[in-house]
C-alpha cells in the first residue's frame, strides 16, 4: 500500500513538473508577440478597429526614414506605420512647421505595421492614429542608423519641480505645438504637465488651441499627436470629447500637487499589453493579423510631396495585393478621404 502511494506521488510530481516546464497545449499566445512579429501591414482597405489602447488597423502605410523636413528615429523598432490619414498629416505638418521656422521633425513611434499591442513601451498607438514627435529640432545633417538609435532627445522638464527648463524652451516650441493643434483632424496633443503650464503662462492672443493640449505623465521630451477615427472605420471607437475651456484651471493645478507623483503601490504589476490576447481585441484583428502583405515596404512608403511614393490607387477597395495593382503617384494626389470629424 505504501509503495503504491509512493508510486502515485511520484507520478503526480512528474506530471506537475511537466506542466510547469512546458506551456499548456492550446494556450493562447500574447497578442503583442503576434503583432510585433509582423514586418509589413495588412494589404486591405485602410481601417482602424477598436480603441487607441486596444485594437489594430489595416491598410497601413509607412513614412520614409528621411523626408524633406523630417527624419525618423529608432528605426529598429519598425514603428513608422500608420493609417494613411495620419501619415499624410505628418508629412503636411513637417512642411508647415518648416515654413514656421522649425528645422525639421524628428519622428518617434507611430504604430507597428498592423498596430496592436506593442512588445514594449506604449499602451496606445494600436490603431494607427497616434504619433510621437520629438521636441528636439532636427540636426542639419542626415543621421546614421546608429545616431538614430543612440541620440538622446532633449529633456524639457525638470523632474523635481515638474516645470519647464526656461533656458531650453523657445517660442519656436510653442509655435510647433500651435501648428499641430491647428489641424481639424487632431483631437488631442499630450504633453508633460510642465509644458502645459508653460503654455498657459505665456501664450497670448488666440488661446483657443490650448484646449487640445492635455497634460499627461511622461511626454517631457516629445509630444503625442492623436487624430480621430477616420471615415470608413466603423469599428473604430472614438475617445471622449476634450473638456471645455483652455485647461489652465484647477485641473492643471492638480498636476503640481503630490498626488499625481506618488510612487506606484504595485510597480511590478504587469501592463495590459503584457496580458492581452487576441480574444481581448476586436474580432476583426484576427483577419488583420492573417491578411496578406503588400509586395514590399517600398510599395507602401510615403516619401514626401513632390517625390514619388508607391501607394494604392484605389484605397476605397483596399490596398492591392499584387505588384501591378500599385501605381506611382505623388503624395498630394493620394486619394485619402477628405471628410474629417469636427473636434468638439
Amino acid at each position: 500500500m505504501k509503495r503504491s502511494i509512493r508510486t502515485m506521488l511520484r507520478a503526480a510530481l512528474a506530471t506537475l513538473a511537466l506542466a510547469v516546464a512546458s506551456p499548456q497545449a492550446g494556450a493562447e499566445e500574447l497578442a503583442k508577440n503576434l503583432f510585433g512579429a509582423k514586418d509589413l501591414p495588412a494589404a486591405t482597405e485602410a481601417r482602424s478597429y477598436g480603441f487607441y489602447s486596444k485594437g489594430c488597423f489595416s491598410g497601413g502605410v509607412a513614412i520614409a526614414t528621411d523626408g524633406p523636413n523630417w527624419q525618423a528615429m529608432r528605426l529598429s523598432r519598425n514603428r513608422r506605420w500608420g493609417h494613411p490619414a495620419m501619415i499624410s498629416l505628418i508629412e503636411k505638418f513637417s512642411r508647415d512647421a518648416a515654413r514656421d521656422g522649425w528645422p525639421g521633425l524628428l519622428l518617434g513611434d507611430i504604430s507597428q505595421p498592423r498596430g496592436g499591442p506593442m512588445l514594449t513601451g506604449h499602451a496606445s498607438h494600436q490603431i494607427g492614429l497616434d504619433a510621437d514627435i520629438w521636441l528636439t529640432p532636427m540636426p542639419d545633417h542626415t543621421m546614421s542608423s546608429r545616431e538614430r538609435e543612440n541620440m538622446s532627445a532633449t529633456l524639457m522638464v525638470n523632474p523635481k519641480t515638474h516645470k519647464v527648463y526656461d533656458n531650453l524652451w523657445t517660442p519656436a516650441h510653442t509655435q510647433l505645438l500651435k501648428r499641430a493643434a491647428s489641424y481639424g483632424e487632431v483631437e488631442r496633443i499630450l504633453v508633460n504637465p510642465g509644458i502645459k503650464k508653460k503654455l498657459c503662462d505665456t501664450v497670448t492672443g488666440d488661446r483657443s488651441w490650448l484646449r487640445k493640449v492635455r497634460p499627461f505623465w511622461g511626454h517631457d521630451y516629445h509630444f503625442h499627436m492623436r487624430i480621430g477615427c477616420q471615415p470608413g472605420s466603423v469599428g473604430c471607437k472614438g475617445q471622449a470629447d476634450v473638456a471645455a475651456g483652455e485647461g489652465c484651471d484647477k485641473s492643471l493645478a492638480w498636476w503640481f500637487t503630490e498626488e499625481p507623483w506618488r510612487p506606484n503601490k504595485n510597480p511590478d504589476a504587469p501592463k495590459a499589453r503584457d496580458l492581452m490576447t487576441m480574444k481581448q481585441l476586436p474580432s476583426a484583428c484576427v483577419a488583420v493579423l492573417n491578411a496578406p502583405s503588400p509586395v514590399s515596404e517600398a510599395a507602401v512608403t510615403v516619401r514626401g510631396k513632390g517625390q514619388k511614393t508607391m501607394i494604392a490607387a484605389t484605397p476605397d477597395v483596399g490596398l492591392p495585393q499584387t505588384a501591378n495593382a500599385f501605381t506611382d503617384i505623388p503624395l498630394d494626389k493620394v486619394p485619402i478621404p477628405l471628410a474629417r470629424p469636427d473636434p468638439r
